[in-house]
């Protein structure tokens, strides 16, 4: 993370507003994979994605209705710079040519880092309600480890690798 995180002081709101970026970073990054593997292809790969991205943004919704059935409208405490690249697929990861285990790859990595963020931050966080939630999506964050891993497993290792620049003349990070 770009900014330190002060995690003992760490409120219920503030772990539902840090639990509601990342789910939504990591949506936006997995619908642009999804993108750059289905102008590529159609694809089980960019099927895969899609599905993840809205398994994100169904988390997302899940927790934000759940701040503001605690909450209300109250506004968020953390800076959005303290919430950049937990969950989220790396960025760096995205490239002219990507295979879809390479993307898969990605994709688990990006689990593993946001299992590891919350691993690493329940023991520091003191609020009770704050530990269970982020037991809570370290749990989850498991399940969609072992369900990409499983799918790591059926994709060919030397999948073919399309420039999808050279498909659509455009660059996916740009």
């Amino acid at each position: 993370m770009s900014q330190s995180i002060d995690l003992a002081s760490l409120t219920l709101q503030d772990a539902l507003d840090l639990a509601i970026v990342l789910e939504d970073e990591s949506r936006q990054r997995y619908q642009e994979y999804a993108g750059i593997m289905g102008s590529r292809l159609a694809t089980q790969t960019s099927g895969m994605f899609q599905a993840m991205a809205a398994r994100e943004a169904r988390h997302a919704a899940q927790l934000t209705a759940r701040r503001r059935a605690l909450f209300g409208d109250e506004p968020r405490r953390l800076p959005p710079e303290v919430l950049a690249e937990v969950e989220a697929p790396d960025a760096r990861a995205r490239h002219l040519f990507i295979s879809p285990r390479e993307a898969m790859e990605a994709a688990l990595l990006s689990e593993e880092r946001a299992h590891d963020f919350y691993a690493t931050a329940l023991p520091q966080v003191r609020d009770a309600e704050a530990r269970a939630l982020f037991a809570e999506i370290e749990a989850e964050e498991e399940r969609h480890q072992a369900f990409l891993r499983e799918l790591v497993k059926h994709l060919p290792d030397d999948g073919e690798q399309v420039g999808w620049e050279q498909e659509t003349g455009s660059d996916p990070a740009g």
